[in-house]
């Protein structure tokens, strides 16, 4: 059974709908990546699934009781406030200490519970944002363009940590991102967005559609190269590095 599968879907904020008769299903423990131009509507689909936006037509199905993690782009704190992580991770009240250092533990940043959030770099807030989803134990993580603003180490890295946490967890994850170069390396699957799915498969398959090809061009062809390399070769997570 699909934890989560959008059927005829179409959204939007207006008269027009940016997001017309999508269709697909996420599986247990799979990692589904949604890349497109901007404009595509990919945020506007996370939306929906989330439930933030009322479908316009279609419908959304989740598995009873759907867990959901999510990550955003990124989340604005006022940097005089004084906030620990740990006190960050804990509200509104519901989680434990412990359930907390786990979640860090996950993420791969252990040592960050007593550090103040504005002090935190860009790659060691993203990880503490992915802790704070984590908590609950999601069936299902949702991450929107969660690397925005890191190098790409600390992008590679993060990833890595991801699927980690796929492996660890069994969660299924979803990802939209704009970088093809990682994307490739990291998805079991991807979903090419448009305003409607112009192909989905594969990375390999995917990479290889004129669909894909006429909106990114033929150059992500080294893309492909690192995926086949990264499935080639088992190679050491650099977390702890690149999140600092």
């Amino acid at each position: 059974m699909s934890l989560i599968a959008a059927e005829s879907l179409s959204a939007g904020y207006g008269a027009e709908p940016v997001l017309r008769d999508v269709s697909f299903t996420i599986a247990p423990g799979e990692i589904v990546t949604v890349v497109g131009p901007n404009g595509s509507g990919k945020t506007t689909l996370l939306r929906a699934l989330i439930g933030a936006l009322r479908p316009a037509a279609g419908r959304i199905r989740r598995k009873p009781g759907l867990r959901v993690g999510y990550v955003p782009q990124t989340l604005h704190i006022d940097p005089t406030l004084p906030m620990t992580v740990d006190r960050f991770l804990r509200l509104p009240g519901r989680s434990s200490r412990a359930a907390c250092a786990a979640a860090l533990e996950s993420a791969g940043v252990p040592d960050l519970l007593q550090r103040q959030m504005a002090g935190l770099s860009g790659g060691q807030f993203q990880r503490v944002l992915l802790a704070r989803a984590l908590i609950e134990t999601p069936d299902l993580l949702l991450l929107d363009e969660a690397t925005q603003g890191l190098d790409q180490p600390g992008s590679a890295a993060f990833y890595t940590r991801i699927d980690q946490v796929r492996h660890d967890t069994g969660c299924a994850v979803l990802m939209i991102s704009h970088e093809l170069h990682v994307v490739m390396s990291a998805s079991d699957r991807v979903i090419c967005l448009n305003g409607h799915v112009c192909c989905q498969g594969t990375p390999a398959v995917v990479s290889a559609a004129p669909e894909y090809r006429a909106l990114f061009g033929s150059g992500t062809g080294g893309a492909l190269a690192l995926y086949r390399h990264d499935h080639d070769h088992d190679h050491d997570d650099p977390a702890t590095e690149a999140a600092e």
